[in-house]
C-alpha cells in the first residue's frame, strides 16, 4: 500500500511546529513529496534545513493573494501529475469568556479556523482533481463536546466539521476522499500559544470581566495546559494523517490522541445535565447553579 503513494505530492498548511510540522517530517520520510506552507520566512529556512527534501511554501491563509500565488507555485511543481493530498492544517486558538471576547478577535479566529481553511480547498481543489486526491482536515475534539472558555475554539472547529462532512459528501460522486482529524490532548507547543497568555488575556478583560472571570479563567487554564501537557506527541496526529491518505477506505472521522475517543463519546451517551456537571468539575468551576450571585468574587 505504501509504494503505491510513494512521490505522490502533498501540501500541508500549518508546519512551522506542532502537529503540521512532525506530520510533514512523516510524510518525507514515507516517500511523500511534502510541500510545506508556512507563514513566515524563517519557518521556511528551518524546515529547508532538516534534509527531509520537505519543499516549504509561503502562505497566509487569511489573505487571497498569498493563496493564489501559493496554488499557483504548487501547480508550477506538480504539473498533470496533480496534487494527491491537501492537508489543511493552519489553525490558532485563545481562552477566553464569549461575554468579553472582542468581535473582532472572533472574526479573525473564523477567519483562519474556517474561512481560510475554505478558501485553501477552493484555491487547491482543480489539482486535487486532476490527481483524484484527497482532502485532510485538522478538526478537534472541540467540534463535538464544547469546554468554558473555550467557545471560539469550539465555535471553530464544529463549523468546520460541519463544512468538513459536506464536503465529503459533494465530492463522494468525483472519487476524491475527505477526512476529519480530530486531536484530543496533544502535547505541542500550541498549548503555549493557546493558554499560555491568561494574564494579558485578563488584564485585557473590563473591571467587571476581571472580578467575574479571572479566577476561573486561571483555573481552567492551569488544568487545562496540565492536561495538554500529558498529551499524546503530535507524531500519533501524523499518523492518522498518513491513513487518511492511505487507506484504501479511509475513515470520515480520526478521533485521535488522548482523551479523544472518550470526549467524541461523551456528548452522544450522557444527558447533557450531566455533561455540564462533568466539565464545570473538570476545569474547577463551581458545579451549583447561581453560586457566583450572591460571592461574585
Amino acid at each position: 500500500m505504501q509504494s503505491q503513494f510513494r512521490r505522490q505530492s502533498v501540501f500541508i498548511t500549518g508546519t512551522s511546529s506542532g502537529i503540521g510540522r512532525a506530520t510533514a517530517q512523516g510524510l518525507a520520510r514515507d516517500g511523500f513529496r511534502v510541500f510545506a506552507g508556512v507563514r513566515r520566512a524563517e519557518d521556511a529556512a528551518a524546515l529547508r534545513g532538516e534534509s527531509l527534501g520537505i519543499e516549504p511554501i509561503e502562505i497566509d491563509i487569511t489573505q487571497a493573494d498569498s493563496i493564489r500565488a501559493a496554488a499557483e507555485r504548487l501547480r508550477a511543481e506538480v504539473g498533470s501529475d496533480g496534487l494527491h493530498g491537501l492537508v489543511n492544517n493552519a489553525g490558532i486558538g485563545i481562552a477566553v469568556p464569549i461575554e468579553h471576547v472582542a468581535l473582532e478577535v472572533l472574526r479573525h479566529h473564523f477567519e483562519v479556523d474556517v474561512f481560510g481553511q475554505i478558501a485553501v480547498t477552493q484555491a487547491f481543489l482543480p489539482l486535487i482533481r486532476q490527481a483524484t486526491g484527497r482532502i485532510v482536515n485538522m478538526g478537534s475534539v472541540g467540534g463535538h463536546i464544547a469546554m468554558p472558555f473555550g467557545g471560539v475554539l469550539c465555535g471553530c472547529k464544529s463549523a468546520l466539521r460541519a463544512m468538513n462532512d459536506a464536503l465529503r459528501l459533494e465530492l463522494h460522486p468525483f472519487g476524491i476522499h475527505v477526512s476529519l482529524i480530530e486531536p484530543g490532548a496533544i502535547n505541542t507547543p500550541a498549548a503555549d500559544k493557546t493558554l499560555g497568555e491568561v494574564e494579558r488575556t485578563i488584564s485585557e478583560l473590563p473591571p467587571q470581566g476581571v472580578v467575574r472571570y479571572a479566577r476561573m479563567l486561571r483555573e481552567f487554564t492551569r488544568r487545562a495546559y496540565e492536561t495538554e501537557s500529558r498529551g499524546s506527541p503530535p507524531e500519533v496526529v501524523a499518523r492518522a494523517v498518513h491513513l487518511a491518505l492511505t487507506a484504501a477506505r479511509p475513515l470520515a472521522h480520526y478521533p485521535v490522541g488522548k482523551n479523544a475517543l472518550l470526549l467524541t463519546a461523551l456528548p452522544r451517551l450522557l444527558p447533557e445535565r450531566i455533561l455540564d456537571r462533568i466539565r464545570l468539575r473538570i476545569f474547577g468551576m463551581p458545579s451549583e447553579f447561581g453560586k457566583l450571585v450572591a460571592h461574585p468574587l
